[in-house]
């Protein structure tokens, strides 16, 4: 640590987003904090990752899918998430995408390696899902894109940060039902035409802050498969997981 960064943090020392509590560094969250965090693990879907709830003395099958996947495979190979979106995951999501508080970007960088690592490790390229040009004026960054370019330098994997573009701005997708959903993204998304000859082959890991039906990564994944991407795969920071989802 630098002589101006260890004076900054006596003056103004680091704090968890959640709890306030004085950390080691900054992003970092406190043990209290941790421990409000649902992370996501075995056993879950291992097409989309959707953790499954299953009673004591249950056998899992490691190729086990959710009846959503059985019954309608996704065009992607694979999905993951560091964790479960409740109360706790969503405050520091946001304060990451409105807030300003980019230095948590430290925190999940270690959460992400560790849910996506088997992708992660044949990945050829990371890229992340693109934001309209007028929602980035408004927020200032692309939240995926930090993410997947901070990911990416940190395990040598090339982020592809102008990958895909958004060519439709579309209404919030907040409050809408999932068949609406997936109409406000249809063919609002492009690759790149000067990465056309380079994905051609290769595997796409789309990076992307919170999974919730599906639409969005449903449709890049289409348009880079379209495209000659081999494959894609989905890695995110937090998924939504109904009740009624969990088998």
């Amino acid at each position: 640590m630098s002589l101006l960064a260890k004076t900054v943090d006596m003056i103004l020392p680091p704090r968890c987003i959640i709890t306030g509590e004085i950390v080691d560094a900054q992003g970092m969250v406190s043990p209290k904090a941790w421990g409000e965090l649902n992370f996501i693990a075995d056993p879950m879907c291992q097409r989309c990752g959707l953790p499954f709830d299953f009673m004591e003395g249950n056998v899992v099958d490691d190729n086990a899918l959710c009846a959503g996947c059985i019954k309608s495979p996704p065009n992607f190979t694979q999905l993951r998430s560091s964790l479960i979106y409740d109360d706790a995951s969503r405050n520091i999501i946001l304060s990451f995408k409105h807030a300003d508080q980019m230095q948590l970007v430290i925190s999940f960088v270690p959460w992400l390696k560790n849910a996506g690592q088997d992708m992660l490790a044949e990945a050829d390229f990371l890229m992340p899902v693109p934001l309209h040009r007028w929602r980035i004026l408004r927020r200032r960054f692309n939240q995926s894109a930090l993410i997947a370019q901070k990911l990416g330098k940190h395990i040598g994997v090339k982020c592809l940060s102008d990958g895909l573009a958004r060519i439709r701005h579309t209404p919030t997708q907040g409050y809408l039902r999932t068949k609406e959903r997936h109409q406000n993204v249809k063919h609002a998304f492009e690759v790149n035409p000067k990465h056309l000859d380079v994905i051609k082959g290769k595997k796409i890991v789309l990076i992307d802050d919170v999974f919730t039906t599906g639409a969005t990564v449903e449709e890049c994944t289409k348009k880079l498969l379209k495209s000659g991407a081999l494959s894609v795969s989905i890695l995110t920071l937090a998924r939504v997981v109904k009740p009624s989802q969990k088998y």
